[in-house]
């Protein structure tokens, strides 16, 4: 243990903004709160044959189920999943979902480069018939940073220019590219040089942020960048920033959009964790009349059983006989095709974006409700499935409220509740898409109570 600390000096561990903290006395607490034998021995043997990683070691628990709304541990212990890694739209293990897998391993299992598949020709169809006017191109990936890798691709070929604009503490994925053009600090530790021609901006955060409350500023900006290096190919932001949830207004991305025609910029926007019903649409960009050059899709894609992402862009685009861009392995996976496919069915079939739309309702209420209780939420912010809580020390100061933010989570997880913190004071609020309002108001519940615990 102290070689490990030894290895961490002269390593800013503040820079964190994706996710929660492993060395609170809250998570020892935590640790010192677990009794059972077989849990115990599982994850020290995790802690010794995984390799270690920020934000993710050493593990909370030992999952033996998952089920519809709920993660469950080997002991029986369940937890409403609010987390869920962005890939639980349709809730664990949806059984229609299973079933077509379960069908599919029975057929073609893979399909090799140099020849398609029936499946994946049916996704790739079903996804860009979802799509509007000429984005009809699509390319599987194995994961999303892989699809941010293409997309980073084609807009140089597209334009001839290399250089990118993002947004600061954007997250965009692990892979060095990725985390070139992403804003998460913590990411970038120990990697050196990064991918070169990458122009950040600070995002148009609303509360708390550089440009609170004016977002037009943020729009200079990024004209100014944007005529100023006079070489920018591609701007890539997440349509909505799901660590935090920050969600900008209409008018700011209809201007963000024109500026990228104005200037020959290819407008990238990831929707890796928020697509797929989570903001109440199908894609989250539908909220602002505009389209993408080139959209970013993962996560649920899978269905929450296969890995599977993929970007599409133009048939404008398709001008390049003998570009190279992805050539994975599982380029045309027949059981990722089939986890998308079947993904994209269920949502419409079940009428989830018409639930999650009644649902955003209902979630305001309950979070406006719990943030005129209590001094130390100081916003909420929200839409869909997908909300933030941010702890401040006092609504005057605003200051990050970290160790009460910790504080609420380790009682949550007490109490079956799990999701996660972000930018060190957030709680961010992910539910499966398919959740009844019973267990919503039962999250909720867990969450008020905990936060009164902290507060008292």
């Amino acid at each position: 243990m102290n070689q490990d600390k030894d290895a961490f000096k002269g390593h800013n561990q503040n820079k964190s903004t994706e996710g929660d903290i492993n060395g609170t006395p809250a998570r020892q607490e935590w640790e010192a709160g677990i009794t059972d034998a077989k849990t115990k021995k599982l994850l020290k043997k995790d802690a010794r044959y995984f390799f270690h990683q920020a934000l993710s070691t050493p593990c909370l628990d030992v999952l033996g189920d998952c089920n519809g709304a709920y993660i469950e541990n080997i002991s029986g212990k369940k937890y409403l999943d609010f987390h869920g890694n962005n890939v639980h739209q349709l809730g664990f293990s949806h059984p229609k979902l299973v079933q077509r897998l379960t069908e599919q391993l029975q057929g073609l299992t893979f399909s090799t480069r140099r020849y398609t598949n029936e499946t994946a020709i049916n996704f790739a169809e079903k996804l860009a018939s979802l799509l509007p006017s000429d984005l009809n191109r699509v390319l599987m990936s194995p994961n999303g940073s892989s699809a941010i890798g293409i997309a980073l691709k084609l807009a140089r070929a597209i334009t001839g220019k290399f250089k990118v604009v993002s947004f600061w503490d954007s997250f965009h994925g692990a892979s060095l590219d990725a985390i070139s053009v992403g804003g998460e600090a913590i990411f970038r530790e120990y990697m050196g040089p990064m991918m070169p021609g990458v122009e950040r901006i600070p995002p148009p955060v609303t509360y708390r942020g550089i440009f609170e409350g004016n977002e037009a500023k943020c729009l200079e900006h990024l004209e100014y960048v944007f005529s100023k290096e006079g070489d920018i190919g591609a701007f890539m932001a997440e349509t909505v920033r799901n660590t935090d949830v920050q969600l900008p207004s209409k008018q700011f991305w209809v201007s963000a959009r024109a500026l990228c025609d104005k200037y020959g910029v290819v407008l990238i926007l990831d929707e890796i964790p928020i697509a797929l019903g989570r903001t109440g649409r199908m894609f989250a960009f539908e909220h602002y009349g505009i389209e993408p050059d080139i959209l970013c899709l993962g996560k649920g894609l899978g269905g929450g059983i296969i890995p599977q992402a993929a970007i599409v862009t133009r048939d404008s685009y398709n001008k390049f006989p003998d570009i190279s861009l992805g050539h994975y392995t599982h380029e045309k996976s027949p059981l990722g095709a089939m986890a998308g496919l079947t993904t994209l069915e269920i949502l419409e079939e079940e009428k989830i974006l018409q639930k999650v739309t009644s649902d955003s309702v209902e979630m305001c209420s309950d979070m406006s409700v719990l943030r005129d209780k209590y001094e130390i939420i100081g916003d909420i912010r929200g839409r869909g499935l997908l909300w933030g809580i941010e702890l401040v020390t006092s609504r005057n100061t605003k200051e990050k409220a970290i160790n009460e933010a910790e504080k609420v989570m380790y009682e949550c997880l007490r109490n079956g509740l799990s999701f996660k913190v972000s930018a060190g004071n957030v709680l961010q609020l992910a539910p499966t898409l398919t959740i009844s309002k019973e267990e919503l108001k039962q999250a909720v519940n867990i969450l008020d109570r905990a936060i009164a615990n902290v507060c008292n």
